[in-house]
């Protein structure tokens, strides 16, 4: 479902990621860590093209998702977001009704009858486990949520567009431990309907999420992906010594 090739992502002059090389299969969880700094949410930001939205940005290599090339056969960035959505470290539900951050979305790309509104409101409200925690309030203020419910409502605004692939950028880190426990199973669930990538630091959720990891490194002033691989090799037998250091937790 994704495929990057030499992908290469500068500021100005400062490189962040250097030829990273990266096949993610359809329907898993490919967890990248790292240290701070190596280049993982730049990685993650060059996948749907948030990049665009960032002057001196520039991108050389290919990602291909689902097969395309996202910055030659996809018209336009906000139809690649629809097929490949983010969900950032903090919750950040728009101040408006719970009801209103699920449907904004969907009237901006076409849905306008409130039957078939209301029914992919539920449905994804009941994807990610808050339909009988705010069935009753819909027309309230999702910022009222707790942080847990609205980074769950920010998951539940991203399905709603029927995307093919789902972005998380240390999803469960501003969030207490229950609320993090509840994200995960989400994520655990959400595993074979979507192709998941999860940049997190916690290596112990790495190790319990993914199906393949890739571990970032800064080498010459810029990220790098030093091992890649499935999970359970990954972390019981890398071999790039640096790599099996940081998940040993010697290193980084």
């Amino acid at each position: 479902m994704i495929q990057t090739e030499s992908l290469t992502v500068s500021y100005g002059s400062q490189i962040a990621i250097r030829d990273a090389s990266l096949t993610v299969e359809q329907g898993s969880i490919a967890a990248i860590v790292g240290p701070s700094g190596c280049g993982k949410s730049s990685f993650l930001s060059a996948l749907n093209r948030m990049t665009d939205l960032i002057p001196s940005a520039r991108i050389t290599g290919r990602v291909l998702i689902d097969g395309c090339d996202i910055h030659r056969d996809v018209r336009s960035s906000a139809e690649l977001r629809r097929r490949v959505g983010m969900i950032f470290q903090k919750p950040n539900p728009f101040p408006m009704s719970i009801r209103r951050n699920i449907q904004l979305a969907l009237r901006e790309h076409g849905t306008r009858h409130k039957p078939e509104l209301d029914s992919i409101t539920q449905r994804v409200l009941q994807d990610v486990g808050l339909w009988d925690e705010v069935k009753d309030r819909l027309d309230q203020p999702a910022l009222q949520l707790s942080g847990g419910q609205q980074q769950r409502l920010c998951i539940a605004r991203a399905l709603a567009l029927e995307p093919q692939v789902l972005l998380m950028d240390e999803p469960c880190s501003a969030l207490d431990p229950i609320a993090a426990s509840r994200v995960e199973s989400l994520i655990k669930d959400l595993r074979g309907q979507y192709t998941i990538v999860i940049v997190t630091h916690n290596l112990a959720q790495a190790r319990r999420l993914s199906d393949t990891a890739a571990v970032f490194w800064l080498r010459d002033g810029a990220g790098e992906i030093i091992e890649q691989g499935a999970a359970d090799m990954m972390f019981n037998s890398p071999s790039d010594p640096t790599a099996a250091a940081y998940l040993a937790g010697r290193h980084g």
